[in-house]
């Protein structure tokens, strides 16, 4: 986690001034993401512990996938609204010149975007609530400590957004970590994850906001 922070927080600059390679990067961050995952759920699985304490049960019926569709797109639009209340309107984090070299151009770049925001929901809410937040809990035995912890851990791995970016990072970690604790599940969150991010880049475009 460390090492992801310190990384993102170090290339900053370089991605804000120099033309990057948008779709090597998006690929790049794919890669680093999986394996990430793939070191918590080996762990997980090193302590014979089931891979479900992680990334959550299965559906059992197509009411339980509806269910936490409904949920997701609840939570999406209530977070929406406190953080806009509270951090500012998206255009204007938006203009952050890291946010602002990262978000896609073209239809390459589009479905590469939506691939890396799938893959964010699914490996993030999995490592920082479905494994960190929980490992936290148990370790301080209170609920508050834990997922405060946690999301501030989130927010610092996002370090390369600037404070401000990071302290909107931090704030909705801690509600997906409320979310989690309150479901008993990392799949509503994985579902608002992945399309806030992906929504995140047609949002920019529309509102005008200039890529590339």
């Amino acid at each position: 986690m460390g090492f992801w922070s310190y990384r993102g927080a170090a290339d900053a600059d370089v991605i804000a001034h120099v033309n990057i390679n948008r779709p090597l990067f998006y690929i790049l961050q794919m890669f680093f993401e999986w394996l990430m995952l793939g070191v918590v759920l080996l762990g997980v699985r090193r302590h014979r512990s089931p891979l479900s304490t992680v990334l959550g049960e299965r559906w059992r019926s197509m009411s339980e996938v509806g269910r936490d569709i409904g949920i997701a797109a609840a939570f999406w639009l209530v977070s929406a609204i406190i953080l806009s209340a509270t951090i500012g309107h998206p255009k204007d984090a938006a203009e952050n010149g890291v946010v602002q070299a990262l978000l896609p151009n073209g239809p390459l770049e589009s479905a590469l975007w939506i691939a890396l925001s799938v893959t964010a929901g699914i490996c993030e809410e999995a490592i920082f609530r479905g494994y960190l937040q929980r490992q936290l809990i148990a370790y301080s035995k209170s609920p508050v400590v834990g997922i405060a912890a946690s999301a501030i851990v989130f927010g610092a791995g996002h370090a390369y957004k600037g404070g401000r970016g990071a302290v909107s990072i931090m704030l909705f970690g801690a509600m997906f970590g409320i979310l989690a604790y309150w479901r008993r599940s990392v799949r509503p969150g994985m579902i608002a994850h992945a399309f806030s991010d992906a929504f995140a880049g047609v949002l920019a475009r529309l509102l005008g906001i200039r890529v590339g």
